[in-house]
């Protein structure tokens, strides 16, 4: 597997992991309804943030994008946030993506990365994060309408450098 930048002849294959993704309803706080335009302008981050894919030969298995989380007296905390295709998962796809964010943020200096809404319902990046250096450092109860187990909290996570 190869993590490179994002291209525009990218999208193609980024669209459907995002839209399956968030019309899933399980893990992201986009609208569900969001259309490949909307979609590529929320993912696709301008420099000096970075988007990149992974990729196994000419397969697309996930894509992520990291920038700088708040601007002003926020901008020494980065941010990141991952996708997966459905038949990558449990892959190391999204371990991969989340250990190379973290290198890109320490590697500009960054003091930490902090993800804002991780569904508390999503073990699985959960614990993907703790192990990766993560701790949850606030819980917003029912801040996010899981479609079958209701109302779940959002974790705030943070990783120091």
């Amino acid at each position: 597997m190869e993590i490179r930048d994002f291209t525009d002849d990218d999208w193609d294959r980024v669209w459907p992991i995002v839209r399956d993704v968030v019309r899933a309803r399980e893990t992201f706080t986009y609208d569900p309804d969001m259309t490949s335009t909307q979609a590529r302008r929320t993912w696709v981050v301008a420099p000096p943030g970075r988007t990149v894919v992974a990729v196994d030969g000419d397969r697309l298995l996930g894509t992520a994008h990291m920038q700088t989380n708040r601007p002003g007296p926020g901008s020494h905390v980065s941010t990141a946030s991952f996708m997966v295709a459905a038949d990558a998962r449990g892959r190391g796809v999204g371990t991969a993506l989340c250990a190379f964010a973290l290198d890109w943020a320490r590697e500009r200096g960054y003091a930490g990365m902090q993800f804002n809404a991780v569904a508390e319902s999503n073990t699985t990046a959960v614990r993907l994060y703790e192990k990766l250096g993560f701790t949850v450092v606030g819980t917003v109860p029912g801040a996010f309408a899981h479609p079958t187990l209701g109302r779940v909290g959002l974790h705030v996570m943070y990783c120091a450098f």
